[in-house]
C-alpha cells in the first residue's frame, strides 16, 4: 500500500455480512465525501475476514467510477466467526493501525454494526456504522440501504407469477426474504395485491386462510395469490402448501424467491439514501463523533450510539400494519 501522505487523515471501509442493493452507491459516495475534505480512502476487501487476514488497499476515483448502478459490492463481503472474539478484533485493529487508518465505516446490517461497537470500545479506532441490509430490520433508520431495491425485485416477480396464476387457475404461495424482519412480506403483498399474508408467529394461518379460500373460490375467485416470510425457516411454503391443499382440496403451487431479492440496480430511492448515508458518515466522522450508526429519519440524518442498536428490535410501524390488513385479506 502507497504511504500515507503527512499531515492527511484516512478512513477505511468494508461492508459486511449480506450483500444490500446501494452498497457500491455507499462506497462511491464515501470516497467522494472524504476526497472533498482531503481525506484519503482505504478499501477492506471481504469484509471483516478482509480485515483479519489485511486485505486492505489504497483506494482511488478509478475505484469508484460506473458503480453507482451496480448491486452487490465491488470490496466483497462475508460472515467471519473470528471477528465475534477478542483476539481477532484484536488483530483486525492491529492491521488498521499499520495501514495508518484513522477511522473505520462499517457497511451492513444488524450482526455487522454489532460488531462494530464491540470494535469501537475495544480498540479506540473510531468506528461508524452505516445500515445496509434488505430487510429493514436495523433501528435507528426508517429505511436500511437495499430494502426498497428488494421490495420491487419481490414485486416484479408477484406481478409476473399472478399472470400464470390467472391463466391456471391456482393458488400460489410466493415465499420472500426476511430472516427477522416481516418488512419485505407486509409492503410486496400491499403492493402486489395479495390475498393472504402468512407471517411467523402466526399459529392459525391455516384456518385463517383456508376459511378465507374456500368461500371466495366458491363465489368465483379464478385465483390467490399468498405471501410467506420466510422467517427462521426458509422454504417452508412448501409444507404450507402441502398442509392447506390437503385441507381444501385445491392445486397449488409454490415460488422461494431467495436471494433474487440481493441483486440486481438498486432503485432510485436506495441510490439517495445510500448517497446521503454514504456522505453523511464521512462529515460525523470530520466532526468527530465516534461510535455511531447513521441513519435516516423523517428525511433527516439522525446519529444512533451503536449500542443502543444492539438494546432494542425493530418492528414493522403501526400503520403499515393496519394497512395490510386492511388490503390484505
Amino acid at each position: 500500500m502507497d504511504g500515507k501522505k503527512p499531515g492527511t487523515s484516512r478512513i477505511a471501509v468494508l461492508t459486511s455480512g449480506g450483500d444490500a442493493p446501494g452498497m457500491n452507491t455507499t462506497i462511491r459516495a464515501i470516497y467522494r465525501a472524504a476526497e472533498e475534505c482531503g481525506i484519503e480512502v482505504i478499501g477492506i476487501r471481504k469484509g471483516f475476514s478482509g480485515l483479519i487476514k489485511g486485505e486492505i488497499f489504497l483506494m482511488t476515483r478509478r475505484d469508484v467510477a460506473n458503480i453507482i448502478h451496480t448491486g452487490g459490492t465491488i470490496l466483497g463481503t462475508s460472515r467471519n466467526e473470528e471477528f465475534k472474539t477478542k483476539e481477532g478484533r484484536k488483530i483486525a485493529a492491529e492491521n488498521l493501525k499499520n495501514a495508518k487508518a484513522d477511522a473505520l465505516i462499517i457497511i451492513g446490517g444488524e450482526g455487522s454494526l454489532i460488531g462494530a461497537n464491540h470494535f469501537n470500545e475495544e480498540t479506540g479506532i473510531p468506528t461508524i456504522g452505516i445500515p445496509g441490509s434488505i430487510d429493514n430490520d436495523i433501528p435507528g433508520t426508517d429505511f436500511s440501504i437495499g430494502f426498497d431495491t428488494a421490495i420491487n425485485t419481490a414485486l416484479e416477480s408477484i406481478d409476473k407469477i399472478r399472470d400464470t396464476a390467472l391463466s391456471h387457475g391456482r393458488l400460489f404461495f410466493v415465499e420472500v426474504m426476511g430472516r427477522t424482519s416481516d418488512m419485505i412480506a407486509i409492503e410486496s403483498g400491499i403492493a402486489g395485491g395479495a390475498e393472504f399474508l402468512i407471517l411467523p408467529g402466526n399459529e392459525k394461518y391455516i384456518d385463517e386462510l383456508c376459511d378465507m379460500l374456500v368461500p371466495a373460490f366458491k363465489a368465483g375467485k379464478k385465483y390467490a395469490l399468498v405471501i410467506v416470510a420466510e422467517g427462521e425457516n426458509p422454504g417452508w411454503s412448501f409444507q404450507i402448501a402441502k398442509d392447506v391443499s390437503s385441507r381444501i382440496s385445491m392445486e397449488s403451487r409454490v415460488c422461494i424467491l431467495g436471494h433474487t431479492q440481493r441483486g440486481g440496480s438498486p432503485t432510485a430511492r436506495d441510490r439517495v439514501l445510500a448517497s446521503k448515508l454514504g456522505v453523511s458518515a464521512v462529515n460525523a466522522y470530520t466532526k468527530g463523533f465516534a461510535g455511531v450508526m447513521v441513519g435516516e429519519v423523517k428525511r433527516s440524518i439522525k446519529l444512533t450510539p451503536l449500542c443502543e442498536i444492539m438494546k432494542s428490535v425493530k418492528k414493522p410501524e403501526k400503520n403499515i400494519v393496519r394497512l395490510s390488513q386492511i388490503l390484505i385479506h
